[in-house]
């Protein structure tokens, strides 16, 4: 099954378009455990998720012991539900065919994300991959995305310069011959996500920046959801992971947040015309 029809029969099946990041801080986590604290965190929320995000930075930094949780994480997620690899990966073409077989033969995420940086040969060995997902970042939710991500962008057929991150999402549109290539906005920039659906009106969008980063929900699902209601991934970590201090009460408290925000979405999508439907 393809990245895309999975995505679809898992968010229909859990009526949500709430994605969890499995990001294991041990200085925030109530057990010492990241296999149990992982394991506890999907079994609370698998019914309520349309996918999990585990961040590679988090396992990495635990150098081999965090290899071995990684795996055994994505053992314990449901096979129904998909997987986005969250790498931020992009390299000369060399090095990104290595970077995209690891992601995806090594691993087996269902998807990943992407720098566009080094420009198209980088995102090539990616793509090659036409079951999976492709989220290429396009306008990130930290505060230095203004940085570089608002500089005027101009090329030979604008009537007038463009910002670079409206000029990466018309050149995903262009490279997503496939249809396996989603974007990555921040939902700490809600005006922007409405002129990058408006540019990119079928792509699925990963809208991180909820929670701990103050992002707009309302506003961004307003701005972020295609003509069907759909087709965004609204992401949250650590104000789900970490709700509770207590390692006998985590997986419970962020079973009810991550239902709670789940709730908040739909009544959005509700309140815009959008239902799920009883069967698919």
């Amino acid at each position: 099954m393809s990245f895309v029809s999975k995505l679809s029969a898992a968010a229909h099946k859990n009526k949500s378009l709430l994605c969890i990041g499995l990001d294991p801080d041990p200085s925030m986590m109530p057990v010492e455990s990241v296999i149990e604290f992982n394991r506890s965190i999907i079994e609370s929320t698998a019914d309520l998720v349309c996918a999990y995000k585990p961040n590679l930075a988090f396992y990495e930094a635990l150098g081999p012991l965090g290899n071995e949780a990684l795996a055994r994480t994505i053992d314990c997620i449901p096979t129904n539900i998909p997987i986005i690899g969250d790498a931020k990966r992009g390299d000369v073409f060399s090095t990104s065919t290595f970077y995209a077989k690891a992601m995806f033969d090594i691993w087996g995420f269902d998807a990943t994300t992407v720098n566009p940086y080094l420009g198209s040969d980088s995102i090539k060995p990616f793509l090659a991959y036409q079951d999976k997902g492709i989220f290429i970042l396009c306008r990130t939710s930290n505060p230095g995305a203004r940085e570089f991500q608002d500089l005027p962008s101009a090329s030979n057929f604008d009537v007038e310069p463009i910002p670079l991150y409206q000029r990466v999402a018309l050149q995903a549109a262009a490279w997503n011959t496939f249809g396996n290539i989603g974007l990555v906005v921040g939902a700490t920039y809600p005006d922007e996500l409405g002129r990058i659906r408006s540019l990119c009106p079928n792509m699925p969008i990963l809208v991180p920046g909820i929670g701990s980063q103050g992002g707009a929900l309302e506003t961004s699902i307003q701005n972020g959801i295609d003509s069907t209601g759909k087709n965004i991934l609204v992401t949250a970590s650590r104000s789900i992971l970490y709700a509770s201090k207590s390692s006998a009460t985590f997986a419970k408290t962020a079973r009810k947040e991550a239902s709670s925000l789940r709730d908040k979405i739909n009544q959005v999508r509700h309140d815009l015309g959008f239902d799920w439907p009883d069967v698919m």
